[in-house]
């Protein structure tokens, strides 16, 4: 086969013969070079293809590690936060065992209970056989035996404070009820209901009873309670009234001289005033009332006879 070029220039003919030996060296080599080049390019496009994926995959990879070491932060802040939630608790807890401790001894002593039964001050002795293998708590175990410590440890701090409540009021009561003699030394001299009036000799009801003793002794109160009066009574001549609560009002009368005043508070046991002989009084006494829901009763109930 050949191949003729024409030539406007110089206005002849070349021709090409394909069939030369030569010509099929060139073609074949050209060809050769186009097809190697082709390979290389081919080579060369994949390996950045490669690179480039590979390059893609670490990036990714990279974005992924981040991801999961911010997600191992946020754990990590979030446990914490529970730790140190966990410790406030305790820290509360703590606080409230020290609180009934505290409300634990008081209610020993004013209970009168021996302390080496009740030792708010040491741990209660425990112990026993222990089977099989422990299992280490998780902190969701925690939390919920946490609440349900703090709750029982709420329901018995209510109890005990009821408890002492019950106790104060007692000793309270106790505290405000009439009772003993209202002196330190000297007998009764009249006794509660029916007698002669020692005046006129008529026969009479005697609202209290009268302890004969010296001149200037104590009178004492024989219950806790309010000062309602500190003064001059008719027949009573210088009287103390206190008013006791829970209806009881004990009366003082003839004494020497007042020792308390109107609206003041006094324990059991307390002078209020020094024994006389005013007002309708054969000599020196003190003529003693109790009252209940305002009428006279038998002090000898109270006092003992």
């Amino acid at each position: 086969m050949n191949v003729i070029f024409l030539s406007k220039r110089e206005g002849r003919a070349r021709q090409l013969n394909l069939a030369h030996p030569l010509t099929l060296s060139i073609i074949a080599t050209a060809v050769l070079v186009f097809l190697g080049s082709a390979f290389a390019l081919g080579l060369q496009l994949g390996r950045g293809a490669r690179e480039r994926a590979v390059l893609s995959d670490t990036v990714h990879f990279g974005e992924l590690l981040g991801q999961q070491k911010k997600q191992i932060s946020d754990l990590r802040q979030q446990l914490q936060l529970r730790v140190d939630a966990m410790a406030m608790r305790l820290g509360e807890m703590n606080a409230h065992v020290i609180r009934l401790d505290a409300l634990g001894k008081r209610l020993t002593e004013m209970a009168d209970i021996d302390s080496r039964e009740f030792n708010f001050d040491r741990d209660p002795p425990a112990g026993g056989p222990e089977e099989g293998e422990g299992v280490s708590a998780q902190i969701p175990d925690l939390s919920a035996q946490l609440s349900q410590l703090e709750g029982r440890v709420d329901l018995r701090e209510t109890q005990l404070t009821a408890l002492e409540n019950v106790i104060l009021a007692r000793e309270l009561k106790k505290e405000i009820h009439p009772e003993g003699r209202p002196v330190a030394s000297g007998f009764i001299s009249s006794y509660f209901g029916e007698r002669s009036d020692p005046f006129d000799g008529r026969d009479a009801f005697h609202k209290g009873v009268d302890f004969a003793g010296a001149l200037g002794s104590k009178v004492t109160a024989v219950a806790a309670g309010v000062v309602t009066w500190a003064g001059e009574r008719s027949g009573y001549g210088k009287l103390i009234e206190i008013n006791h609560g829970d209806g009881f009002i004990t009366r003082y009368a003839h004494n020497e001289r007042t020792l308390v005043s109107v609206g003041q508070t006094v324990k059991r046991g307390e002078a209020v005033a020094l024994m006389g002989s005013t007002g309708r009084s054969t000599g020196p006494h003190v003529h003693f009332e109790v009252l209940r829901n305002g009428r006279q009763v038998d002090p000898l109930s109270f006092i003992g006879r």
